[in-house]
């Protein structure tokens, strides 16, 4: 009609034309509409179905869809959405701290909620120096990290962070960290086994300490089983007796990084928990705690720690959205599924089954070199040549090439390089923790179907013999 605009309604976006969204690099091909989910699947505007192999980046514990999360997120949007703690106290708040608290047991009885894991971090840090002040050692000031390791995007939770890539392009504006090496367990340096590595990488973070000067060290940070930096890395057990007693030996806070491994993921509800002698003094947490219903971090503190920082004038630090009663009340409804429905049970179980599954496919597969990883938190190492560990050339993007295959084939797979590839190229194979067994076998055989594809196609480059 005559005058009429041939626009579209405010705010709706044409399918396949130019977006305004901010695409992280250019030349990004499209990826598809998502348009709903399911349990472990979602589909997207074109009625493809896609299984959710990593749970989005290792977050979306209890898949989609879930109708008691739902309704609590429901109750709190009508009751109140946002109330600042600055000015009111939240039952929200307060339910979700008493039941996380005392799933993570003994020594973590505070907890202080925010945002995601990058607030989580700088939360941690700054939590550090607080204890430190009011401790009266204000010469404490450095939080030693491993290389490579990954603690958030934040330039606080950089620092922290391992990996020389970002650091090239960041730096200038961090003050760095000392970092200590990572105790991997394929990818050896020569003369070693994965316990005398181990033993190394412990030697290396005491002797760092003492290099620093123990009086200005207020922390050591690690991930107890790794996540983007090295794919599911599982130390051997003599590495977390070693890193608690060096810790206590000179006074030195021990931070476990969580974010993925916690909340159930592992089979624990910790993964501390594997580890009865290395328990950690922090806990940062995010991702799988509102399992990607909403936006949380949090740390985990003890209780007398917590009552000495703020004896001495309060903790400096908050967010507008710490401690959202909206985020709080997503964040209890989802560890009450976990633990009603028994998920932390069932990721121990499912999890020895897809890892027995995933070694089978390493066995028969010419590409994939190592799996690792505990629980439901597991990684396939991708390499050109098993014999030799040779990874894959890095300008063949192995991670984003086989991502696109497996999409292709309906599997939704987080692949990471860490460094532009210096520590190779995995796979996390971390589905919900609602994944059944048929479902395992599932995910099992759609990924050796999209590996075998890959490997022909490796084998039409020449890449792989």
């Amino acid at each position: 009609m005559k005058g009429q605009s041939s626009r579209l309604p405010l705010g709706v976006a044409p399918r396949g034309g130019p977006i305004q969204v901010f695409l992280a690099k250019s030349g990004t091909p499209r990826r598809p509409r998502v348009a709903r989910g399911e349990g472990i699947y979602l589909w997207d505007d074109e009625g493809r179905r896609y299984i959710d192999v990593s749970s989005g980046p290792v977050a979306n514990n209890l898949g989609s869809g879930n109708p008691r999360v739902l309704a609590a997120m429901r109750r709190q949007a009508e009751a109140v959405a946002f109330a600042f703690p600055g000015q009111f106290e939240s039952e929200a708040n307060e339910q979700l701290a008493d039941l996380l608290t005392q799933l993570a047991g003994p020594g973590l009885e505070r907890a202080f909620f925010v945002s995601g894991g990058s607030e989580a971090t700088e939360t941690a840090i700054k939590f550090c120096r607080q204890y430190w002040l009011a401790m009266g050692q204000p010469q404490r000031c450095k939080v030693i990290g491993r290389e490579p390791g990954y603690h958030g995007g934040t330039l606080g939770a950089l620092a922290v962070t391992g990996d020389e890539h970002q650091h090239r392009v960041f730096g200038p504006l961090l003050k760095p960290m000392p970092k200590v090496p990572t105790p991997f367990t394929y990818r050896l340096p020569p003369n070693h086994t994965a316990e005398s590595y181990a033993r190394h990488c412990a030697q290396a973070l005491e002797q760092r300490i003492l290099d620093e000067g123990p009086e200005s060290v207020m922390a050591f940070i690690m991930e107890p089983v790794g996540g983007l930096a090295t794919g599911a890395l599982v130390a051997e057990d003599i590495y977390f007796t070693l890193v608690r007693q060096i810790c206590d030996r000179h006074g030195v806070l021990l931070i476990f990084d969580e974010v993925m491994s916690g909340a159930g993921r592992t089979g624990k509800f910790l993964a501390a928990e594997h580890w009865p002698d290395c328990r950690p003094d922090l806990v940062i947490l995010a991702k799988g705690i509102a399992a990607g219903y909403t936006p949380m971090g949090c740390l985990l503190a003890p209780a007398d720690k917590v009552k000495l920082v703020a004896d001495a004038g309060g903790f400096m630090n908050g967010f507008t959205y710490f401690a959202n009663p909206l985020s709080c009340a997503v964040g209890h409804a989802v560890l009450r599924e976990v633990v009603e429905q028994d998920l932390i049970v069932n990721a121990a179980t499912r999890g020895a089954e897809l890892k027995a599954a995933l070694e089978g496919i390493a066995s028969r597969s010419a590409i994939v070199g190592d799996v690792r990883g505990k629980g439901l938190l597991l990684a396939m190492e991708l390499v050109a040549d098993k014999a030799s560990k040779a990874p894959i050339p890095l300008p063949l993007l192995a991670p984003a090439r086989f991502q696109a295959i497996a999409m292709e084939q309906g599997l939704a797979v987080y692949c990471r390089r860490t460094s532009e590839g210096a520590y190779g190229d995995w796979l996390m194979i971390s589905p919900p923790l609602i994944v059944t067994a048929a479902q395992v076998s599932e995910i099992a055989a759609g990924l050796e179907q999209a590996l075998a594809a890959y490997e022909r196609e490796l084998r039409g480059q020449g890449v792989v013999a």
